[in-house]
């Protein structure tokens, strides 16, 4: 078992640091504008220009990461730092709100209605004020913080299309980000405030989101937490319920708190139980709680982020109970994953295939796929890894 998993995380650490950080290393930044160009084509090459918020920050967020964690390589934090700068002078609007999307030059093309950019947006400075001991860093995720949290009641505001009255819903996501947001600004933040959100984020994600019934996580709830029988109320997104236990299990061994760490583990076992595609592989994109036609077209396909974040909670999970369930999870998403995404020929990972596990889209980045979720996934993997051993 001990060479098993030494091959394993010598696996994820070369993937990592020789061929997914080099590829955005040599295509990703643009020398002339400043920022990263995430649109690259199977080979690196960039076919579109514009620059989306959370993408940016999320690389900033990823090389100052490694930079903080694993080595303080100068390149890294360059990388970083360009990334940020080009943030920091384009990125928000005159109240502080983060835009969705910009042109390559930096000039706003779409309205701040997105609280994710504001999320990714506040862990890429915190995270790089760490790297470059920076106090206008600091500031910057701070008050990005602070502004998330003014909006979470209503995080799209003027700009949400539903009437209101007629089905308010609230939704997982912000409740599943602030989990993760939280630990990571840990740092930066008020204890008071900190406590605070992490026990609001814990009771919203496992008692308010996680339907008993029937050991799953809904994706919308009505906002007295009871369920929605519609299409959106019945939404169950595998990838985000089982990333989720993760980030709970993070918050559970920094409280100490067994109990959550195994109640994680378990609901993240009957997630990838109800979501496995039994014919062809891998975990579905979107599924309905009472198994019924869903709106989402692209609901049987299997995404990249799905996958590896899977990996992240499984590894974490056996590392955590010594529960046999997630490690013959694990290897069984392992094979999945590394038989499908990988490309040998051009380096990086492909993103989307369809059911039958065939290349979709041969896009290596675009408005939501970039240098995130893979190389943070990888990482994660890595160093569990090296603690078991």
């Amino acid at each position: 078992m001990t060479r098993h998993f030494t091959q394993l995380a010598e696996l994820y650490k070369n993937e990592l640091l020789n061929n997914v950080i080099p590829f955005w290393e040599k295509y990703s930044g643009d020398k002339e504008c400043g920022g990263y160009f995430t649109c690259l084509d199977r080979n690196g090459k960039v076919y579109d220009t514009d620059k989306f918020i959370w993408l940016q920050a999320r690389q900033v967020w990823m090389f100052s990461m490694l930079y903080n964690n694993f080595e303080k390589r100068e390149r890294w934090l360059e990388i970083a730092e360009h990334g940020a700068g080009f943030l920091e002078k384009f990125g928000r609007d005159d109240n502080g709100n983060w835009y969705f999307s910009l042109t390559r030059e930096g000039k706003p093309l779409t309205v701040p209605y997105n609280i994710f950019s504001d999320c990714f947006s506040a862990m890429a400075f915190g995270q790089l004020a760490k790297a470059a001991k920076n106090k206008q860093y600091a500031e910057i995720a701070v008050s990005a913080f602070k502004n998330i949290l003014i909006r979470s009641k209503n995080p799209r505001g003027k700009y949400n299309k539903s009437v209101e009255g007629t089905r308010p819903l609230k939704n997982f996501s912000l409740p599943m980000i602030l989990c993760n947001l939280t630990l990571d600004l840990e740092h930066l933040l008020d204890k008071n405030l900190v406590k605070e959100t992490i026990e609001k984020c814990i009771h919203d994600v496992m008692e308010v989101f996680y339907d008993s019934d029937y050991w799953l996580i809904r994706e919308n709830v009505n906002t007295d937490g009871t369920f929605s029988d519609t299409f959106e109320g019945r939404l169950l997104n595998p990838g985000h319920a089982v990333e989720a236990m993760c980030f709970i299990m993070e918050l559970a061994e920094r409280n100490n708190d067994e109990n959550l760490i195994r109640k994680a583990v378990d609901i993240a076992l009957h997630t990838l139980n109800y979501s496995w595609d039994k014919q062809f592989g891998g975990i579905y994109y979107f599924l309905d709680i009472k198994g019924k036609p869903l709106l989402q077209l692209e609901w049987d396909q299997k995404l990249w982020w799905v996958h590896i974040e899977t990996l992240v909670t499984l590894i974490k999970g056996y590392y955590h109970t010594k529960d046999p369930a997630c490690l013959d999870w694990f290897n069984k998403v392992h094979d999945y994953t590394w038989s499908h995404y990988p490309d040998p020929q051009y380096g990086e990972w492909f993103g989307y295939l369809n059911r039958r596990g065939e290349v979709l889209i041969p896009l290596k980045g675009g408005k939501w796929k970039g240098c995130f979720h893979l190389p943070r996934g990888l990482y994660h993997v890595w160093r569990t890894l090296e603690k078991m051993l």
